[in-house]
């Protein structure tokens, strides 16, 4: 190992920038796919109000699992592996995401559903083209709180087998005593974190037009009161149908 600042052991076989690779496919993939376990099982938790509760209950209960306890567990069955990895990640998510779902589906008012009703939408397009959309604020909020977690949580991967991204620089710094991986690995982590929140907020702004952006600026007394303008959920459901 040559005294470069990106220079990290031969033992990791792999390069700093594919580690920060390694880091992201281990985060995001998990966040991902509890998203996509997390739309049925809200949509469920919507429909049948009594299920809510225990499955709030069960998730709440797997987040509270250690994750080196469900890699002891997963070990035997996926071995050293980043699924092993990715699994318990996936199963934290939904802690995040069924609250976040639930809560922002429920949040549409009964007579936007009515008037979609109306205009002959089904239930499947209902939740797609309506429900979905206007939660997507409640929803997204709950990716960015998912997605960050997720890649802090990476680093404990480094405990079976350098599966831990940017957190195998922190096992090797401490191995060999270098601090400079150390930062390197605790300053990626933040960097990657941040980057990614910024990402979420930007998508925020594109899918939600309608939302406030807390910049507008304050308006002269002698101008006149501005022409009302639709409900977000008005808007979004006339966006929907078109």
């Amino acid at each position: 190992m040559s005294g470069g600042l990106f220079d990290i052991p031969s033992d990791l076989q792999n390069t700093y920038w594919g580690l920060v690779g390694m880091h992201l496919r281990l985060a995001l993939v998990p966040v991902v796919g509890g998203l996509l376990l997390a739309l049925p099982i809200s949509q469920l938790c919507v429909l049948m109000r009594w299920l809510y509760p225990p499955v709030l209950w069960v998730t709440t209960i797997l987040y509270a699992i250690p994750s080196l306890a469900f890699f002891v567990v997963l070990i035997d069955y996926t071995g050293q592996s980043e699924l092993t990895v990715m699994i318990p990640l996936g199963i934290y998510s939904l802690v995040v995401f069924v609250p976040a779902i639930v809560d922002g589906v429920r949040s549409v008012p009964q007579e936007t559903l009515d008037a979609a009703t109306a205009m002959g939408l089904g239930p499947v397009r209902r939740y797609f083209q309506v429900q979905l959309p206007i939660a997507a604020p409640a929803i997204i909020a709950g990716l960015r709180v998912a997605t960050v977690s997720s890649i802090s949580l990476v680093s404990v991967g480094m405990l079976i087998g350098n599966q831990g991204g940017l957190g195998n620089l922190l096992n090797d710094g401490m191995i060999y005593h270098q601090p400079r991986l150390v930062w390197l690995s605790v300053i990626g982590t933040a960097v990657l974190a941040i980057l990614a929140d910024a990402f979420l907020v930007l998508v925020r702004v594109l899918v939600t037009p309608w939302m406030p952006r807390g910049n507008r600026k304050p308006r002269p007394v002698d101008e006149p009161e501005p022409e009302p303008r639709p409900e977000p959920a008005a808007a979004a459901l006339e966006d929907s149908v078109r």
